[in-house]
């Protein structure tokens, strides 16, 4: 794991200490990032016919970004946005704002109810593109665990 996300993923797991928090956290992001995806598939402009929406102009700014982070969480969460985005297009704008509120929701449930802090971006806003990367490798186990880098996941208090 690089240092710059080994430190980010540190500081990011300071603020996501209780098992429940964790919980809201690996529920809620992935359904704002679904929701975010559909509701930004707004077509800016065409190239040769094809719609270039703003969804996509994310996906592609934020890639040097993610993959500068860390190569392999950044390729796979390519892959994964590009697939929420092909997915979250096809919904109606409403599920896709329902599923974005509905993400908030959890990661405030989260923070007041298990851990009883402010989220993290409120600190630092680079935490809002930290806090996916850090989703998916709980998930995926892409990286080995490091000191403060993997939820602890210490209780529900």
């Amino acid at each position: 794991m690089s240092a710059k996300i080994e430190g980010l993923f540190s500081d990011y797991s300071g603020h996501h200490q209780t098992a429940g928090n964790v919980r809201c956290h690996m529920i809620g992001i992935p359904m704002i990032v679904f929701g975010l995806n559909g509701l930004l598939a707004v077509e800016l402009f065409r190239v040769a016919g094809w719609p270039v929406e703003i969804t996509l102009l994310l996906i592609l700014a934020f890639l040097p970004v993610q993959l500068r982070l860390d190569a392999k969480l950044g390729a796979v969460m390519f892959v994964l946005f590009v697939a929420f985005y092909l997915a979250a297009r096809m919904l109606w704008w409403p599920v896709n704002l329902g599923l974005f509120v509905v993400g908030w929701v959890f990661q405030f449930i989260g923070h007041s109810h298990y851990e009883k802090k402010a989220p993290s971006f409120m600190t630092n806003l680079i935490h809002l593109f930290v806090g996916p990367l850090w989703v998916l490798n709980h998930f995926l186990h892409l990286r080995a665990e490091a000191p403060g880098g993997q939820p602890s996941a210490v209780s529900d208090q």
